[in-house]
């Protein structure tokens, strides 16, 4: 019955193995939509919950995506539209849709024109976990390391990443060093446009949207969130100025202060622009005033001396004297 609403009452919807699936595009104003916007959530677990079905459901999903606007797009509908090339169906979890469609995450899906689902319902990434591919296309999250584009020649590709490797191995030496215990990797990377860095996760571990989740819930426990804590890589846009400029301070002048605040607030702002939440506060408000003040050429933090207020006591006693006068 589902599916023949979701199908505009085409008999033909439960397609088998092998057919061509009817191609989905629905708006809001649709019958399937009302239903899925009241009840899509016992769909989802559905698919989590009825593994005999779980194809079949899997046929009733609906996200929005990079591609759909304001409306709904089914994973058919979304392999339908895949590239020539396109081998995976990707997607990218977070907090909200504005957080998602701000993410650097997207930044080369955007600029090759691949069409990205977004999932903002806290039990979405837990339906893709357990439904791991559809139509014998695997569900690659952006925010995990080893995404790949199809498109890209793998020789040219493996001979720019080596000479990147060369050239920028002071700096990845240098980060992986300073970043002892929070970050397992510092790798260069061919899949950000314009941010300086992003962080990713492994494979098989959480995402930064995952932890937020679990961080939130009501019997978490902070020694239990630290044995569950993403596996984090540090990767790092070797066309970007800031970490050209910081690879030539490392070979220069490691060892300063300085040097060692840029590259923490270099791991600080791809930690937050990655979705993850920020542990130690108080080492990076430090780090950003020690920073702020090297901008202002200011050479000490130390706090200048209290305001003598005994002399103005003085002024205001003989002002007040000649005023009666």
């Amino acid at each position: 019955m589902l599916r023949k609403l979701a199908n505009d009452g085409n008999e033909a919807d439960d397609t088998e193995e092998g057919e061509e699936a009817k191609e989905v595009v629905q708006d809001k104003d649709h019958p399937y939509i009302k239903f899925w916007e009241q009840f899509g959530k016992s769909i989802k677990m559905g698919v989590i919950e009825d593994a005999p079905n779980r194809a079949k459901l899997a046929k009733l999903l609906r996200f929005y995506s990079s591609n759909s606007g304001d409306n709904y797009v089914s994973l058919e509908k979304y392999v339908s539209n895949m590239k020539e090339w396109q081998n995976d169906i990707f997607y990218i979890a977070g907090e909200s849709m504005d957080s998602v469609k701000k993410s650097p995450f997207l930044e080369v899906a955007t600029k090759k024109g691949v069409e990205v689902i977004y999932l903002v319902d806290p039990i979405d990434e837990y339906v893709f976990q357990h439904l791991a591919d559809f139509d014998g296309h695997k569900l690659q999250s952006l925010t995990k390391e080893g995404v790949k584009f199809s498109d890209e020649d793998e020789d040219v590709q493996k001979k720019r990443t080596k000479k990147y490797k060369e050239t920028f191995k002071p700096l990845t030496k240098y980060l992986k060093d300073l970043y002892a215990g929070k970050v397992n990797k510092v790798v260069i990377s061919s899949r950000i446009e314009s941010s300086p860095a992003i962080i990713v996760t492994s494979q098989y571990g959480h995402t930064a949207n995952m932890e937020r989740i679990m961080r939130a819930q009501t019997f978490a426990n902070q020694d239990n969130l630290k044995s569950i804590s993403a596996s984090k890589t540090l990767e790092l846009n070797p066309r970007h100025p800031i970490v050209i400029e910081l690879n030539s301070r490392v070979q220069a002048d490691g060892d300063s202060q300085t040097t060692k605040d840029l590259g923490f607030l270099l791991f600080d702002t791809a930690l937050t622009s990655s979705g993850f939440v920020q542990d130690d506060a108080d080492a990076f408000a430090q780090r950003v005033f020690r920073t702020i003040a090297s901008s202002l050429n200011i050479k000490s933090l130390d706090l200048a001396e209290e305001i003598d207020v005994n002399d103005d006591d003085a002024e205001e006693e003989e002002s007040s004297s000649h005023e009666e006068l």
